[in-house]
Order: structure tokens, then C-alpha cells, then sequence
């Protein structure tokens, strides 16, 4: 059976990074954040995923970033509960 896109999973790749990308571009001091950037990234995360998931999708890349810190707190900054959207 044909892989579709290059990866077989592509969609998720993409949404995975951009989500990743947002999420250390907000750890740059903001005279160095590309806000204009980190709005386009944010509306091409927002169109990749199924209504409601963006939160959960930029709490997972946070858990991913700093890999120490509790992830409930992490979720918990995001508006979720138990790792839940």
C-alpha cells in the first residue's frame, strides 16, 4: 500500500512542528518575538487541527520544551484538565 504525502503521517508532522515552533518562539523575550510570524503560524495550526485541539497540540510541544516541568501544570496553563481538550 502507497504511503500518502512523503512521511505516511505528514498532516501530524506538520501540526507537531508548528505547534513546537509557537510554543519556543513564546519563550524569546517579546522585542524578539516575531509576532507577526507567530500569528501566521498560529492561523495555520488553527486550520491543521480539529476545532478545539490547538490548546491541547501547544500544551503537548510545552511538555516536549521543558521536559521537567509537571505536565498537569502545563495543561493546566492551557485551559486543560488531565490532558484533555
Amino acid at each position: 500500500m502507497a504511503k500518502a504525502g512523503i512521511t505516511g503521517h505528514d498532516e501530524w508532522v506538520v501540526t507537531e512542528a508548528l505547534a513546537t515552533a509557537l510554543v519556543a518562539l513564546e519563550q524569546l523575550p517579546s522585542k524578539h518575538q516575531p509576532r507577526a510570524h507567530m500569528e501566521d503560524v498560529l492561523k495555520l495550526l488553527t486550520a491543521k487541527c480539529k476545532s478545539g485541539a490547538v490548546t491541547l497540540h501547544l500544551a503537548q510541544a510545552k511538555c516536549r520544551l521543558f521536559p521537567d516541568t509537571d505536565p498537569l501544570a502545563i495543561y493546566e496553563q492551557y485551559g486543560l484538565k488531565d490532558g484533555q481538550g
